[in-house]
């Protein structure tokens, strides 16, 4: 029957919105890789070698800078300085250490994000994004590579520095210069940081006192294991892990570990940049954007290393000139609004899924909200109630077809009694007492349906946003991980119950035990879902009931 199909698509319509739920940074689909551009033959890239923080960067991209087969099969040396060794640069975003061998920067930490959440008299351990240990690589290289490139698969420069530690202080900008001789050629490695930012500048000023021109590229790459750092616990869902790139075709192209493994990917752009991407923070390179760059996502031979890369066109510099290599590094939270200016389409890295349409914007007005409330639960309930009252009309209209529908069930269990042996004229007869009663069972479903894709994408934003990480509301420390008493989730099982009394019972047996059971389903998977989302799911209940009892008694009350 007609009312039985409709009332199988919403509960089919609900079983969906929990499986996108519970598969969110999944991909959907495996794809095949391709590769998206070859490079021309003449642009430098990082090579992804064993030799580890001795490795090398080649002047071309050609196998002869590969290891031979047999070396390239023993596992890759973490070649650890000691901490004495290492330069500290520390700002008010950062707390940075460079390796004097390349420049490389071996650690991120980033002193405004705790590593977990610091309850009473514990003290704060800021967050390491990138890192360097015996057991895990996350390291970001830069270099020159080319004809008169310091970098090679030879080795690396060591730089010099005139002290051991850096601090920005009261100051606004810091700059940290690293230097190396090379031959008549005098090469700093300076690298500048800004307040409150988390964009660190690279500059390589070459001053060529020689007497013969000097040409090299700028390249950089982040060196990366593929480890999965536990950021926030959950449902055993793993946010997408893995590297991302914009390309000519795609503004935004995400890849993770299996895909690079399967294939080496190559592409040129003018501008663009290179990203690593996990839970909530990330790094990039971003190259400067008037020049065509060669972008590279490959894994090493026979280890658990890959490098995410980019190379400059070749740079010459004439006898007796000066002259400036440069590109931006990013690493740090997952910022819509700072990574909006940083480069065109990096903001893209906030994964919000197909929806992105929707839940970009529902992240825009949440933001707001919050700078006008100071508190992000408020700002979550806040945002729920004007999603309700865009969806009041609709709304309503589904909850009036309900009321009438649970008015006229008497008539329709008599019908049932009398024609249930008979489906075809009991579709008639159903069909003739719907119009008789002015009732009209899609005005209940369509509704309903078209609700569900603000969901999920609300779902998704509240998901990839940094924002809600250690945000207290009420007696939760942390809107971004589970309510630890599961308070919330029992409360929005009982909602969904409640509902469910102000519903008509399915004339089916097997729907009407499918609703009865939902939930206790929907109570069980919103236990480990975030807190932040549990709030908004409670309150979109609570002013749904509210809405619907009002509606019903209207109903139930006329003649």
């Amino acid at each position: 029957m007609k009312m039985d199909w409709l009332r199988s698509s919403i509960i089919g319509g609900i079983l969906v919105v929990a499986f996108l739920l519970i598969i969110r940074w999944n991909e959907f689909q495996e794809r095949q890789i391709v590769d998206i551009n070859e490079p021309s033959n003449t642009a430098p890239e990082m090579v992804a070698d064993d030799m580890g923080d001795s490795g090398g960067i080649a002047s071309n991209a050609t196998s002869e800078f590969d290891l031979p087969a047999a070396q390239a099969a023993e596992p890759v040396a973490n070649a650890q300085p000691t901490p004495s060794e290492l330069i500290t640069v520390t700002t008010d975003t950062f707390i940075i250490s460079l390796n004097p061998t390349g420049g490389d920067i071996v650690k991120v930490a980033l002193p405004q994000y705790n590593k977990t959440l610091v309850q009473e008299g514990e003290i704060a351990e800021p967050l390491v994004l990138l890192n360097q240990t015996a057991a895990t690589t996350y390291i970001a290289r830069s270099g020159l590579a080319g004809l008169n490139g310091t970098d090679s698969k030879k080795g690396r420069p060591t730089f010099l520095s005139a002290r051991q530690s850096y601090s920005m202080g009261d100051n606004e900008t810091l700059n940290v210069d690293l230097t190396y001789q090379q031959d008549a050629v005098s090469i700093t490695k300076r690298y500048e940081f800004t307040r409150g930012s988390y964009l660190v500048g690279l500059k390589y000023i070459v001053n060529n006192s020689g007497s013969t021109p000097w040409q090299a590229s700028l390249v950089g790459s982040i060196k990366r294991d593929s480890h999965n750092p536990v950021i926030a616990p959950g449902l055993g869902v793993k946010p997408f892990l893995g590297a991302a790139t914009t390309t000519l075709e795609d503004n935004y192209d995400k890849y993770d570990f299996d895909d690079i493994e399967e294939k080496t990917v190559k592409h040129t752009l003018e501008g663009g940049w290179v990203a690593m991407i996990q839970h909530y923070f990330m790094s990039a390179w971003i190259p400067q954007s008037d020049q065509q760059n060669t972008y590279t996502l490959r894994k090493a031979k026979n280890t658990d290393i890959y490098y995410f890369s980019f190379a400059s066109p070749a740079t010459t510099i004439a006898a007796g000139q000066t002259d400036t290599l440069q590109a931006s590094f990013y690493a740090g939270p997952k910022d819509v609004s700072e990574l909006e200016k940083i480069a065109p389409y990096l903001d893209l890295t906030v994964d919000y899924g197909f929806l992105w349409m929707i839940a970009k914007p529902l992240f825009w007005l949440l933001d707001h909200i919050h700078n006008l409330v100071g508190n992000w639960g408020i700002a979550i309930i806040l945002l729920t109630v004007l999603i309700k009252i865009a969806f009041f009309y609709p709304s309503a209209i589904s909850y009036r077809s309900m009321a009438k529908m649970r008015k006229v069930q008497p008539k329709m269990q008599a019908l049932k009694e009398t024609y249930g042996d008979d489906r075809q004229r009991m579709s008639q007869e159903l069909m003739k007492l719907y119009k008789t009663e002015k009732v009209n069972p899609v005005s209940g479903c369509l509704p309903m349906l078209l609700q569900m894709p603000v969901f999920i994408a609300l779902y998704w934003a509240l998901m990839e946003s940094v924002e809600l990480r250690h945000a207290s509301f009420l007696w939760l420390d942390d809107l971004s991980v589970k309510d630890p008493f599961f308070v919330l989730p029992l409360v929005m099982g009982l909602t969904m119950w409640i509902q469910q009394k102000l519903n008509p019972t399915p004339p089916d047996p097997t729907q009407a035990k499918i609703m009865q059971w939902m939930p206790v389903f929907f109570t069980g998977l919103f236990m480990f879902f975030p807190a932040g989302l549990v709030v908004y799911w409670v309150v979109n209940n609570t002013l749904s009931i509210i809405q619907q009892y009002i509606i019903t008694k209207q109903i139930e009350n006329e003649k």
